[in-house]
């Protein structure tokens, strides 16, 4: 007979992770099918609400990997609330309006385009973005994320159009709307102002030159001002130049120029620049890094008799000066930007191109002008011959070449040199932007206005109140969050709210036909908002103006009744900026309310969704719409690069689904410290694919030891104390993995995990158990105890890893014996038993596991000298020194052979722990492997002959 038929294989269905990413698909339609989401919410009806609130990708093209971690994150929290019994509701969003839609469908239609009025194109747009939510979508749901993704928002619902004009005429009635003509990044590629979010810095090489502006008036006649700019295309604009009033300056005898003033503390670097000559030495610093040069101490004057005078900056306030290549005559004036960073402490001020210049222009009564229009293009009263048509970068040798002839240039050798630094660029062409004078509709964070809850304050003082307000123990998911918004709202200009394109909001204002006043009224836009609602933004661009305006409406300057539209729409920003109010406020979800217990987004949302939303909220209700901020890192790849597709270091994702599945990109989301920036690599896939076989293989031991076993019928108390060891360890577990995803440290969660699984259960208690849940007769009292807590860690480890392993503890519950409900997400989470944990236990087993150490180390010394096969042919003489161990050793004596799968242990006393091997004089048992003084002739101990008696 061969008796090994008798011993209790492991026996289970559940499958290994081969052949996962196809049966995925198959998981994910079933959660459909069985509206397990919607069961969820309806099973905590009426528990206490954990308001997410879902910030809206851009419905444009298909999701990349960032989507991966932002989603799965995203599901993770819900999940965990759901499953803490919590009214959670994930409610997808999607942004739908602005430029790269309109670029798509401009390719699509091509020449078509001209033969259609601004609502069907606008109509083309919308349909574009429709299908794109169907593809994003149908790629969201296959990485498992329960959601309500039949009910989702979208920012061109009629319905939330009509809801971002009724925000808009709230920020109306507070009086922060305004329109004026103020320097903006400007793409001229796309023809558009840009948001602060909506800019992004790149490696960009400009020409910096220093420009000397001779003194007319005020100061010495002969004398010269220098200044230092890398936008030559400027100084066709320039009006004025900035003094520091702080500053100490000094004019210096430059040869072949004459007497020019510069900052004291700026001088060497402006020599190593202009005249190095003049310096005892070459400083290594050169044109690529001024601002070394700047603070460079080691060259010296070869002739500081060439320094004719030291000023203070407050004495050169009401000097004139000349421009060098057009007849004009401006001042200088006095500010505090103009430092000794970099340059020659004196600032190039062009009002109609800088954020500095421009507050400065308003300072002292100076044009707004910026001879440039849309298309980058200088207009013809820039009054410079040859530039008018120009694009400006092109522009910049020809401004050069005339400051060379004019004299003004002081770059030494008449050349300028070469810089490299950030540079502005739009997010969206990628194309480097220019500061512009436009007129556009500002929302303004430093007027005076009165605000729900706050007073008369403005919009930025009440926002970094509001910043302050929000739950200093974990309202800003990590830390370092808060600085970094408030650093943001503290540096930011206002809100240009308007943009230049048509697939939008439109700004819902009117402009007398006579003499261009804007009509800007709340009670306007709130009749043009009902309109919205039943046609969309659309009826903006379809109907005559008599409907759009209110009976009556009158100009307010000279009281004319004819009126046109304005052309421009909303920043997008604004758009998403606002969903609070369709979406938490509206009531088409009351699962939702106002404010949001957790808003989740990347690190770039600072200055993005996360502010937009916090502008609008103080804006208009005096306070946050979240009280949780959670920020998670960029992508990059194994040698730390931002994933990118130019830079060729972005995987394809439908690739990874294809060829590792949804899991584990989940897993890879939860293992991932998203605190700071994520890695992602090959190296790192195998690591975790390592990491997904242990947690499965742990989940499928537990249930090959199952397939008979009725936890109504064979659960038992009676356990032996390895057993209540691992159920105090997984208790242990449970409560870390709790407390981690409340803190939303799902790294913890799979730390703990990997270590439960590998160390506490499969390298030891599973190592084991194997004796007995295979040798042991069925239904034997210590095979039931090691079912028992076999089902009871299945049971409540499926549970616990299913917000983030969604598939696998899905596909695990289904064989868990007698389960409570059809779906583990029904399931809840496992109940805290804290009287489960023996710390007294557990440090006995801390000591009986150290002494298992030492014997496998003797047992695998004396398999390599091929003494022994198996362990359980073994003899092993154990010494133990006096103290704990002893105790514990002679305490658990009988057991100590089990625990060390060997065939006997015997104890002796001594001064270090040791372990004698020698292979058993005995027979081995044909069925458990073990030599055994007992051992018969039929070829079995004792136990076993008991075990294939019972059959």
């Amino acid at each position: 007979m061969d008796y090994r038929d008798t011993v209790h294989l492991p026996k289970t269905d559940f499958p290994m992770r081969a052949a996962l990413s196809e049966r995925e698909p198959a998981q994910v339609k079933a959660w459909g099918d069985e509206k397990v989401y919607e069961r969820l919410l309806a099973r905590n009806a009426g528990a206490e609400k954990f308001v997410f609130h879902d910030g809206p990708p851009y419905a444009n093209g298909p999701i990349h990997q960032g989507h991966f971690l932002n989603k799965i994150l995203k599901d993770l929290v819900c999940k965990y609330h759901l499953m803490a019994g919590h009214l959670t509701d994930f409610v997808p969003g999607w942004d739908c309006h602005g430029l790269p839609i309109e670029r798509q469908v401009d390719k699509q239609l091509g020449a078509k385009k001209r033969e259609m009025s601004v609502g069907e194109f606008r109509r083309a747009c919308r349909k574009y973005a429709e299908e794109q939510i169907d593809l994003q979508r149908k790629d969201f749901k296959r990485l498992g994320i329960l959601a309500r993704w039949d009910h989702p928002y979208k920012t061109m619902e009629f319905r939330y159009e009509a809801d971002i004009v009724r925000e808009l005429a709230k920020i109306v009635r507070r009086g922060a709307l305004y329109r004026r003509k103020r320097p903006v990044h400007w793409c001229f590629t796309d023809v558009t102002a840009l948001a602060e979010a909506e800019v992004e810095y790149a490696e960009r090489t400009s020409p910096s030159i220093y420009v000397r502006f001779p003194v007319t008036a005020g100061g010495p006649e002969g004398w010269g001002l220098a200044i230092w700019t890398t936008t030559p295309w400027t100084i066709p604009a320039n009006l004025a130049i900035t003094a520091n009033p702080d500053l100490e300056y000094v004019a210096y005898d430059l040869p072949r120029h004459g007497v020019t003033v510069v900052a004291k503390d700026l001088l060497h670097s402006f020599l190593e620049q202009c005249a190095p000559e003049e310096l005892s030495q070459a400083s290594e610093a050169r044109g690529d890094d001024l601002v070394s040069a700047a603070r460079a101490t080691g060259p010296t004057l070869k002739n500081p008799q060439r320094i004719r005078k030291t000023l203070q900056g407050k004495e050169l306030e009401g000097w004139k000066y000349r421009h060098p290549l057009v007849s004009r005559e401006s001042p200088v004036v006095m500010g505090a930007h103009a430092t000794a960073e970099a340059g020659t402490g004196l600032v190039h001020t062009a009002p109609g191109h800088g954020e500095d210049d421009f507050n400065i222009g308003v300072q002292y009564g100076l044009p707004i002008w910026a001879p440039v229009d849309g298309q980058g293009r200088f207009t013809p009263d820039v009054g410079i011959e040859g530039l008018a048509g120009m694009k400006v970068f092109d522009a910049n040798s020809r401004i050069i070449e005339a400051l060379a002839a004019a004299g003004a240039l002081l770059n030494a050798g008449g050349k300028p040199a070469q810089i490299r630094h950030a540079y502005p660029h739009c997010w969206r062409c990628k194309n480097p932007v220019i500061f512009r004078a436009t007129d556009q509709w500002w929302i303004g964070l430093d007027l005076e206005i009165d605000l729900p809850g706050r007073g008369r304050t403005t919009i930025r003082k009440a926002a970094l109140q509001a910043i302050e307000e929000i739950d200093l123990e974990a309202g800003w998911i990590p830390a370092w969050g808060k600085e970094r918004i408030r650093s943001m709202v503290e540096g930011r200009p206002d809100w240009c709210v308007s943009r230049q394109r048509v697939w939008g909001v439109p700004i819902p204002v009117f402009y007398c036909a006579k003499d261009r006043e804007p009509l800007v009224s709340p009670e306007a836009m709130e009749h043009v908002a009902g309109l919205f609602d039943e046609e969309g933004a659309d009826a903006w661009f379809d109907r005559p103006v008599r409907d759009l305006t209110l009976p009556g409406a009158r100009c307010p300057k000279c009281g004319g009744a004819d009126f046109e539209k304005e052309s421009d729409i909303l920043d997008v920003w604004f758009d998403s900026g606002s969903s609070f109010a369709p979406v938490l406020e509206s009531g088409v979800w009351p699962t939702l309310r106002f404010p949001a217990d957790l808003y989740l987004e990347g690190s770039d949302q600072h200055r993005g969704w996360f502010m937009s939303s916090l502008m609008i909220g103080i804006g208009t209700r005096g306070r946050a719409p979240y009280r949780n901020v959670l920020t998670h890192g960029f992508l990059v790849d194994g040698e730390g690069r931002k994933m990118s597709k130019s830079l060729g270091n972005a995987p394809d994702p439908q690739g990874l689904l294809q060829k590792y599945g949804a899991e584990l990109m989940r897993l890879w989301v939860a293992g991932s410290d998203y605190r700071d920036d994520i890695g992602f690599s090959n190296a790192i896939v195998e690591t975790l694919s390592e990491s997904y076989r242990k947690i499965r293989n742990t989940l499928r031991y537990c249930l090959s030891q199952l397939h008979e076993f009725d936890p109504r019928r064979d659960a038992t108390t009676e356990l032996l104390p390895i057993d209540r060891w691992a159920l105090s360890r997984f208790e242990r577990y449970r409560a870390a993995a709790i407390e981690a995803y409340d803190r939303y440290e799902f790294h913890k969660v799979y730390r703990a995990t990997i270590e439960l699984c590998a160390v506490d259960l499969s390298a030891f208690y599973f190592d084991v158990l194997k004796d007995r849940t295979y040798c042991s007769g069925k239904r034997w009292p210590e095979r039931r105890a090691a079912q028992t807590v076999l089902y009871r860690i299945v049971r409540d480890l499926s549970r616990l890893l299913a917000p983030a392993l969604s598939f696998t503890a899905e596909e695990a519950w289904k064989f868990v014996p007698q389960r409570e409900t059809d779906s583990v997400f029904l399931a809840g989470f496992p109940a805290a038993e804290p009287g489960l944990v023996s710390d007294s236990l557990e440090e006995e087993f801390r000591v009986l596991q150290g002494l298992r150490e030492v014997v496998n180390l003797s047992l695998e010394q004396k398999r390599a000298a091929k003494e022994i096969g198996k362990a359980t042919e073994a003899d092993v003489t154990l010494t133990v020194p006096a103290g704990m161990a002893r105790e514990v050793a002679q305490r658990y004596e009988k057991e100590l052979a089990d625990l060390f799968l060997c065939a006997s242990v015997t104890l002796r006393a001594g001064a270090k722990a040791s372990a004698e091997v020698r292979k058993s004089p005995h027979r081995a048992c044909e069925r458990c492997w073990r030599a055994l003084p007992d051992v018969g002739d039929q070829g079995l101990c004792a136990r076993c002959r008991r075990a294939v008696s019972e059959g």
